[in-house]
């Protein structure tokens, strides 16, 4: 019944793969271990067994702890809808909307919540590994805080604080940290380490020792660039708005991004073909037309991303592609646009309207408060598949055939006449090998096979085999109240 924290100097400095990394190695070392994450904010969430949600990082660190998802692993997730509003989730059921502005007061009744599920965790396991969001030095945020120091603080966690090398001014990052925070929060943090360093680590000696004498904390490590990570599920949109992919001779996937892209790990599967390359589309540039698959992906405001898709004029890269013979892919969002018309009568995901959308498929889409999460399994394309459900909208086929058939003889999407449209609620479906062969085939292509599962399982063994090499484990392990 021990716990440790790992807090960052800012956002995408690798908190939730490390996380992830001590999960798997610690679980080979035979401690039972469970994640947490006290406050999340992210359009990438997952299922769980018993039918809420949580973020995707942390089924992610579930996997690597070998433990099944649950909701108390993420007890606040916050899904952004618009700039300043977003979804309020606990316990992985939806609790109704939150702007900016009240979110600061909204969050001081959560810690009670936060706090049951940390000790509902901390009675299950020997240790819990948890991931802060942030970074403890956005002192403007401190008050009411159920994040960083705020949970720590409470739950009497140490925290540990994490450094990225690769952005620089990982000195300034961390020893800048000591100096805003205040002595108390200051005392939570029992060391750093450094993450994503290139080359040599002899290299950064110098600096190792520069950050333990300003901030006055010890050292466990310095992470390098670990190949792992590039085979695991990402979690943060800061991402894609760096451009992924394109070109290279390969069979083209491209996806916009949308403002509310959600869910985009669904494309993860494909990047790992060596056959295919995934282009991210970023706003202001065409759909390629070399493209052989256009991916209209999830989204957490479809019709506010539907009218930017208009604005930046990919409906007509869209029409195009179909004109020229490519197939088109709308999964859960991106299938509701490829419909005549989503409607959001209730304001559900903001003004109440309707707009129109592609018009590619015989169905209608309306919007509504009840959410449906569930683990789903059946077959498309003449494949098995699996996957699972998450979405407000219901959607009305009209003279359009399903694209899949569930286990429980449901029918899932449309697909129109041609066969190439095709538009389905089920994320996560082409992890399931069968169906991903099946859609290559389509554009004429053949898969690698590879099982996507035991690839991000590989990864993670591989993760853990590189911190193990790399930090003190040992240590972080006695910073704990754990004892063998």
């Amino acid at each position: 019944m021990a716990g440790l924290m790992l807090q960052g100097t800012g956002s995408d400095v690798g908190k939730s793969v490390l996380v992830a990394g001590l999960c798997r190695a610690l679980t080979h070392r035979g401690l039972k271990v469970l994640p947490f994450k006290p406050q999340n904010m992210s359009n990438n969430a997952a299922v769980t067994p018993e039918g809420g949600e949580i973020g995707r990082a942390q089924a992610l660190q579930a996997l690597a702890a070998r433990a099944p998802l649950h909701v108390d692993m993420n007890p606040v997730l916050l899904k952004p809808q618009a700039d300043r509003t977003s979804q309020l989730v606990v316990h992985g059921e939806v609790r109704g909307t939150l702007g900016s502005a009240n979110f600061r007061e909204a969050r001081r009744t959560l810690l009670p919540e936060v706090m049951a599920s940390y000790r509902r965790l901390e009675a299950r396991c020997d240790l819990v590994v948890v991931e802060g969001a942030g970074s403890p030095a956005e002192i403007n945020l401190r008050a009411g805080d159920i994040a960083n120091m705020g949970f720590a603080r409470e739950a009497g966690v140490p925290v540990v604080l994490v450094g990225d090398i690769d952005r620089g001014g990982v000195i300034a990052a961390v020893a800048g940290t000591r100096a805003v925070i205040d002595a108390d929060d200051a005392a939570m943090i029992r060391g750093f380490l450094i993450n994503k360093f290139r080359g040599d680590p002899a290299l950064f000696a110098d600096g190792y020792a520069a950050i333990a004498q300003l901030s006055g904390w010890p050292g466990y490590g310095v992470m390098p660039w670990s190949r792992a990570v590039s085979r695991l599920p990402s979690e943060d949109a800061v991402v894609l708005e760096r451009g992924l992919g394109g070109g290279n001779g390969k069979l083209l996937v491209a996806c916009p991004i949308l403002p509310r892209i959600a869910n985009f790990d669904d494309l993860d599967p494909l990047r790992q073909e060596s056959g295919v390359d995934v282009a991210m589309i970023p706003p202001g540039t065409p759909i390629p037309a070399e493209a052989a698959l256009v991916v209209l992906p999830g989204s957490k405001a479809t019709m506010a991303d539907m009218a930017f898709l208009r604005t930046e004029g990919w409906d007509i890269d869209v029409l195009a592609h179909r004109r020229r013979g490519g197939l088109i892919l709308g999964i859960c969002g991106g299938y509701q646009m490829l419909g005549h018309t989503i409607a959001d009568p209730r304001g559900i995901e903001g003004p109440p309207g309707e707009i129109a959308g592609l018009g590619l498929l015989d169905v209608t889409t309306v919007l509504g408060d009840r959410k449906a999460l569930r683990e789903v399994s059946g077959t498309a394309l003449g494949a098995r598949m699996t996957g699972y459900e998450m979405h407000m909208g219901v959607t009305r086929r009209g003279g359009a055939a399903p694209f899949a058939l569930l286990g429980d003889d449901r029918p899932d999407g449309a697909v129109d006449a041609s066969g190439r449209i095709m538009g389905t609620y089920c994320h996560g479906l082409l992890a399931s090998t069968g169906l991903r062969a099946a859609l290559l085939a389509r554009l004429g292509a053949q898969s690698d096979g590879l099982d996507h599962g035991a690839a991000v399982d590989a990864a993670l063994d591989e993760l853990a085999a590189d911190m193990e090499r790399h930090l003190d484990i040992d240590g972080l392990l006695a910073l704990t109240e754990y004892r063998a």
